[in-house]
C-alpha cells in the first residue's frame, strides 16, 4: 500500500470561522528559533520591496558562482 503524506498549508484567505481550516498557532506558541527566522524573512521582504526587489536579486545571483 503506498504511503499517504498528510501535509497541511494554512489558508490565509478563508473566513476565520469557516470550519474547514485548522486553528493557526499564536505567535507566542512558536519556538524562538522559528520566530527569529520569520522575523528576519519579513524584514528582508520589506527591505527588498522598499528597494524595488533589486537587492535580493543581486545577493542571490552571487550565490550561484
Amino acid at each position: 500500500m503506498p504511503r499517504q503524506f498528510m501535509t497541511y498549508q494554512f489558508d490565509l484567505f478563508s473566513g476565520l470561522h469557516s470550519g474547514r481550516t485548522a486553528a493557526m498557532p499564536q505567535w507566542q506558541e512558536l519556538p524562538e528559533g522559528t520566530r527569529q527566522a520569520l522575523t528576519a524573512l519579513m524584514v528582508r521582504l520589506l527591505i527588498d520591496h522598499a528597494n524595488g526587489g533589486r537587492a535580493s536579486q543581486r545577493k542571490e545571483a552571487g550565490h550561484d558562482a
